[in-house]
């Protein structure tokens, strides 16, 4: 087990008690008011219940309510008292959703190993609900431990949700949580394991199990079919590239239905090639494949959310590293439909990759929206930190939906300018058009890379989510975690649970 199990319990917080069975943790809600900490009405009841003094306990121990704060009431059950081990009292701010997943996700993180843990979090509200059920699961998340003999961290086991619980918000929540988790286990398996044919493996069993349509392109389909972006990266590595097509179709496909096509860079180990990356830059790359994991997982989701637009996803899925036929700077490269790009830089190979995806998207899928999502630049990063993805569209209504669902999903985005005045930079006087900037000094590398990128989508509706600095993290805190943390899973399943 990966994560608790949450149960509804319908009735009132005294019953509960009352029912007399082993209660490891009651964790009751504490809101921020204008004098300090307020507590909520399930906080109150439970300090009659249970005979401790809550006002004293919010002075004692300084609680202020804040979202995620976790406080322990300094309390011991005595002889014939409620069956309760433990009291605690978690802070939701103003109980806004983003603050009860915040509350879920730290309860987990301080119950790991606990039997049964009590509380009224997330309970009558749709919203609340969905987000507490996304807190729970991903504050509870631990890496799989790959090569060695030991299992993740045992989570807190089962939580029992007190008052009106909306069932169908609660499943929602429990799978678009579930998808950020295969997500992340994808981007923290060892590349060792992790070669572009693992991922197309594990693609069509994800596929087979939801029932998807799944087509992988091995290294000689995509040599016949003209991926010169893929085989230009993936030609220095042993383990050839592949190209995987997933398609999701609804119950119900109509005339009118709309079709998303996603495209995730999947490089599966990103060694920088010839154009060699240091040390310390090369640690994290086994997690380089963070957006086409996230769009498998997208693609998992959308049947057991009953999406009600097609989605294909594309998994452009390569390992860039060094060998007697790895590509070279100054070298040309032959994208699918023909056109041509000079490379200066091997390390900016995920670009390539993406850009035989979205023209095969544009020339064969015809999609209505067009979304690829990429670890793709460190200038991201620099930018924006680790909090935000840089997304790039020129379509307003894109733009304003994806940051709606960023914001009620807690995976945020900020729209960056695609500056017309830098797409001289990626002139070239040997191909169609040049990789990076082939001027010095010009900056704005994450542009640069948006710019390129649009060359290879035609006329569609297009969004392009750089994720270089929340597709991974440095330490557990909120509802993320350290290593590769899924981020876009959610943000894209928001997103597609409003399109018709």
């Amino acid at each position: 087990m990966r994560a608790p199990r949450i149960r509804p319990v319908a009735g009132r917080l005294a019953e509960v008690l009352a029912a007399g069975s082993p209660i490891d943790v009651l964790a009751v809600p504490v809101l921020t008011g204008a004098d300090g900490a307020r507590p909520s009405a399930a906080a109150r009841q439970a300090g009659e219940l249970l005979g401790f003094d809550l006002d004293q306990t919010l002075d004692l121990e300084r609680v202020r309510g804040s979202a995620g704060e976790v406080t322990r009431v300094p309390w011991a059950p005595g002889p014939g008292s409620q069956p309760v081990q433990r009291v605690v009292l978690v802070g939701v701010d103003a109980g806004q959703p983003a603050s009860v997943r915040l509350a879920a996700a730290a309860l987990a993180r301080a119950h790991r190993g606990q039997d049964r843990l009590v509380t009224t979090l997330g309970a009558g509200s749709a919203a609340a609900t969905r987000a507490m059920a996304e807190g729970f699961v991903l504050g509870s998340y631990s890496p799989p431990r790959t090569g060695t003999g030991d299992g993740p961290r045992s989570p807190l086991r089962r939580v029992d949700v007190v008052g009106r619980v909306a069932p169908s918000e609660l499943d929602r929540g429990l799978a678009v949580a579930d998808a950020t988790v295969l997500a992340r286990d994808l981007a923290h398996t060892p590349s060792s394991v992790k070669s572009p044919a693992w991922l197309a493996g594990r693609a069509r069993r994800a596929a087979a199990e939801v029932g998807l349509r799944c087509r992988v392109r091995d290294h000689r389909q995509l040599l016949a079919d003209g991926f010169g972006g893929l085989l230009a990266v993936g030609g220095g590595a042993h383990r050839p590239p592949r190209l995987v097509e997933l398609t999701y179709t609804p119950p119900e496909l109509g005339p009118g239905t709309q079709h998303v096509v996603l495209v995730g860079k999947g490089i599966t180990f990103d060694t920088g090639g010839v154009s060699l990356k240091p040390r310390e830059a090369m640690v994290p790359m086994k997690t380089d494949m963070t957006g086409a994991g996230v769009v498998l997982a997208v693609l998992r989701a959308c049947a057991r959310l009953e999406v009600r637009v097609k989605v294909t996803g594309l998994l452009a899925l390569a390992e860039n590293t060094l060998g007697a036929c790895a590509y070279r700077p100054g070298d040309v490269v032959r994208q699918y439909g023909g056109r041509t790009v000079e490379v200066r830089n091997t390390d900016a190979e995920g670009r390539l990759v993406m850009a035989d995806a979205l023209a095969y998207a544009d020339a064969h899928l015809d999609p209505d929206v067009l979304v690829d999502i990429a670890t793709l630049t460190g200038a991201a990063t620099m930018g924006l930190g680790r909090g935000h993805a840089a997304m790039y569209t020129a379509d307003e209504r894109l733009a304003a939906a994806l940051q709606q669902a960023g914001e009620l999903g807690a995976e945020r985005v900020w729209r960056m300018p695609l500056a017309e005045d830098y797409r001289s930079a990626i002139d070239s006087d040997v191909a169609d058009i040049c990789q990076i900037a082939s001027v010095p000094g010009v900056g704005g590398g994450s542009i640069i890379a948006a710019l390129f990128l649009r060359e290879f989508v035609g006329e569609r509706r297009w969004v392009h989510l750089d994720i270089a600095g929340p597709g991974r993290g440095d330490r557990d805190t909120g509802v993320s975690t350290r290593g590769g943390t899924g981020f876009g899973a959610r943000l894209l399943l928001r997103w597609l649970e409003t399109q018709s």
